[in-house]
């Protein structure tokens, strides 16, 4: 069971001098979401940007609003992001005591609730809770810094939690994010993503024009 492939770029690579002009770009090249990814200093080495960044963004375009919480304390977050659009807000598990309880305040704002895993994180520390949410985040890289190589083994990762998923029948987003690129793409759908976050794969080049070539072989797989 797979749901509609769509793409993510992430802005963490984009010109922030012209943020806005930047996701115009990509809404061009026919991106399906804008994942932002949030960092503070904490959880990851990298600060980015906060909840008035997403409150601007939301004025510049209808694009669904993707949260990436790189963060300690997550959950002091939820209520403003959940107040300036954003649909879907994703947590790490190794970033919370109580992944349930944040599951579920996520959920009670009217969000998607997502959960994201480390590469070296195992499945099974989300199995009780994979009927509780509504996407899982794969991170083929350590997370905190763009431009990095995707990490292999976690191919297989991809792969058992599609399996997991089509298992118990659930409607949930399998995302990917870390090293994707055009070379890679294919072969990270194959294993099972649906939902596919690219960063200087989409913003090292032209925005638009990466963005339709990333939605050119996505058309191809999901024929």
């Amino acid at each position: 069971m797979y749901k509609q492939l769509k793409l993510a770029p992430s802005i963490l690579s984009a010109d922030f001098s012209r943020l806005g002009e930047q996701i115009e770009e990509i809404e061009k090249g026919g991106a399906d979401w804008v994942h932002l990814d949030i960092m503070d200093w904490h959880y990851v080495p990298n600060l980015t940007f906060g909840p008035p960044i997403v409150k601007d963004l939301k004025k510049c375009s209808d694009l669904l609003l993707d949260a990436h919480l790189m963060v300690e304390h997550p959950e002091n977050y939820f209520d403003e992001l959940a107040d300036y659009g954003v649909e879907i807000i994703t947590i790490h598990q190794e970033a919370v005591t109580h992944l349930d309880v944040a599951i579920q305040k996520i959920k009670k704002l009217g969000c998607k609730a997502g959960v994201a895993l480390n590469p070296a994180t195992p499945l099974d520390t989300i199995s009780h809770v994979l009927p509780e949410i509504d996407l899982v985040l794969i991170m083929t890289v350590n997370p905190g810094f763009g431009g990095q190589s995707f990490i292999s083994y976690c191919m297989d990762k991809i792969s058992d939690l599609r399996e997991r998923i089509n298992q118990q029948g659930r409607d949930i987003d399998l995302e990917v994010d870390g090293g994707i690129k055009l070379d890679n793409l294919e072969a990270v759908i194959q294993a099972g993503a649906n939902v596919i976050v690219s960063g200087s794969g989409v913003y090292n080049g032209n925005p638009t024009e990466m963005c339709a070539k990333f939605k050119k072989v996505m058309a191809a797989l999901a024929k």
